[in-house]
């Protein structure tokens, strides 16, 4: 993905020192990223290494926005998977109470890109 990244965005950058683009419109994007791991983890092992493919998407299209869905229920049964490493009671609360809003977080990140898409 991150090869696929770099080649999408690699054709609209200048080698100068604003690194501009020469993608002429304004297009918002956005990462919806869905992890099993918690935020404290997610901070502490992958936020730095997406930053810089971030930073250029915004620096070619203008705009980027994330939302960082973490903790995430993956199995409807946790009793059929060897899980021992997660706490199935904590993840079906979160699933609950977070996914909700995770959801509409997502809808307005949406609504958002419309309205930025229309301006």
């Amino acid at each position: 993905m991150k090869a696929f990244l770099e080649r999408l965005i690699f054709q609209y950058l200048v080698y100068d020192q604003e690194h501009s683009s020469l993608f002429k419109r304004k297009i918002p994007i956005g990462f919806i990223y869905t992890m099993n791991v918690t935020n404290d983890k997610f901070k502490a092992d992958y936020e730095d290494q997406l930053k810089p493919i971030e930073t250029y998407l915004e620096k070619a299209f203008t705009s980027f926005e994330t939302l960082i869905v973490n903790d995430t229920y993956q199995f409807d049964d946790y009793s059929r998977y060897v899980t021992t490493l997660f706490d199935e009671t904590k993840k079906r609360k979160v699933k609950e109470t977070q996914f909700p809003k995770d959801c509409e977080n997502a809808f307005d990140m949406g609504r958002r890109f419309v309205k930025q898409a229309n301006i």
